[in-house]
């Protein structure tokens, strides 16, 4: 079905001032897209086309000419198409002469050719001024009026005028440019699109070891080990109650390993007395993938609390309370109600629902479209403190539910410690540790390094000089 495409884009602010015109090589979905947006922007557009007659589907406005008498009519030639097509281009290399040459192109995979496609277009005409951009924007995204999609647009290219002129392109569109430098940048600008949740991998590799390491130790220490020492088969465990278990202890983990790494870089600045020293590249990483980690220990949270709202329907669940209720009235017996289980499992209860609501809170902060409106201290408080209390409630909430179960050892089946407690090293490593560092002498000092102190362990004439003459 044919789209009037001048209906789909809202108009640019202040799109009634008149701009320069602008060529496009190309008259597929991205070409129309990106030209009906100029349209709309002020821009005046002529596209270059093999068939100018065939080109019907072309937003009204613009003009539709073949590829030598377009790029004449512009200094500024965007190239909306593939690689594979750049060979006609050496025919007007003396038309595309001191031009703006706007590279969109994308490959099929990462570093699919030695060079990047700006660098070979430059190779191939070399007195062009060649510019990579608009590679990090889909036609969707045109389409929808970058309202609801990503706005940036990663420019690179080596004449700083050409690039000036792409980027207040860019802007005038709607979006924002960031410029990356010379034109050697332009491979790994064109590598970025390609690449899959980069910053996830690491914490979904986290997340799906942790899940199978515990999902197979709690199958060991409650279904195999019935099986094997009772013979009872309660195999059925594996739907619900495992997966119940397995999911808060990879949550609060994994909370644990958000603030972990901030907690190892005040102790490395602590030791080394300065900030001015790199971390290791194993913490740089680690670091720099704390959101996503968060992110992915709130959906494991998201999946104990539906989980555990479908407790009172399992089948298991209403013949337990059935049968226990049956045994009652036949030994003519009432349990006896006992105040300390209720505070028990209320304050459990009310922590993990306040642990919960913070974690929440976290989860949004940490979106785009939530932390751009927030300054640097209110995001730090969010993240930092909040997320300090979001850790304290959760262990808090473990703590209270395993109660006095470690002291028996009856409940260590094959000698292996209750599940839940494995959900408790980290988190409680982390509060220990900033406990310590949150002591008025340890945090004025964590303080006076971030600020720039450096602390020397002998003056500069005491290692330097002795006895009036250079120690060497």
């Amino acid at each position: 079905m044919e789209t009037n495409m001048s209906n789909m884009i809202p108009l640019c602010a202040g799109s009634s001032e008149k701009h320069d015109t602008v060529c496009i090589f190309g008259t597929g979905d991205f070409g129309r897209s990106l030209g009906c947006k100029m349209l709309q922007c002020g821009y005046s557009v002529v596209f270059g086309s093999r068939n100018p007659g065939a080109s019907s589907l072309l937003p009204k406005g613009a003009e539709v000419l073949g590829h030598k008498e377009a790029a004449k009519r512009a200094s500024i030639v965007i190239l909306a198409i593939h690689r594979d097509h750049y060979e006609f281009l050496t025919e007007l290399t003396d038309v595309l002469d001191g031009k703006v040459l706007v590279d969109v192109s994308n490959n099929l995979k990462i570093n699919q050719y030695p060079e990047s496609n700006a660098q070979y277009l430059a190779q191939l005409i070399p007195r062009a001024k060649v510019v990579k951009a608009f590679n990090t924007v889909s036609a969707w995204a045109l389409q929808s009026g970058t309202l609801d999609a990503s706005r940036q647009v990663f420019v690179c290219g080596d004449d700083q005028k050409s690039k000036q002129m792409v980027m207040d392109i860019v802007r005038t569109l709607g979006l924002t440019p960031l410029d990356q430098g010379s034109l050697l940048v332009a491979k790994e600008v064109e590598n970025y699109p390609l690449q899959l949740f980069p910053m996830w991998r690491l914490p979904i590799y986290i997340a799906t070891c942790l899940t199978v390491f515990v999902f197979l130790y709690c199958l060991l220490t409650d279904v195999i080990y019935t099986y094997v020492l009772e013979g009872r088969d309660i195999s059925f465990r594996t739907a619900i109650s495992i997966p119940n278990k397995v999911f808060p202890i990879v949550s609060l983990t994994m909370l644990g390993l958000v603030y972990l790494p901030g907690i190892i870089a005040s102790i490395l600045q602590l030791y080394r007395g300065t900030k001015y020293s790199r971390f290791p590249n194993w913490l740089d990483q680690w670091m720099l993938c704390r959101k996503q980690l968060g992110l992915v220990a709130l959906a494991f949270a998201f999946l104990h609390v539906l989980y555990t709202l479908v407790i009172p329907i399992r089948y298991y669940v209403k013949w337990r309370s059935n049968y226990y209720v049956i045994n009652q009235i036949k030994k003519n017996e009432t349990s006896v109600f006992e105040t300390k289980a209720a505070w028990r499992t209320d304050s459990y209860i009310a922590l993990g629902m306040l642990g919960f609501l913070f974690y929440v809170i976290l989860g949004i902060t940490s979106l785009p479209s939530v932390s751009n409106v927030v300054n640097w201290r209110e995001f730090r408080f969010v993240q930092s403190k909040l997320g300090y209390l979001t850790l304290l409630l959760c262990t808090g909430h473990t703590l209270i539910f395993g109660w006095d179960k470690f002291l028996y050892t009856s409940r260590y089946r094959w000698y292996l410690p209750l599940p839940y407690m494995l959900s408790l090293v980290i988190p409680c490593i982390v509060l220990v540790i900033k406990f310590v560092l949150m002591t008025p002498c340890v945090d004025k000092t964590i303080t006076k390094i971030r600020q720039g102190w450096e602390r020397s362990p002998k003056s500069a004439e005491q290692s330097t000089y002795k006895n009036g003459s250079i120690a060497v």
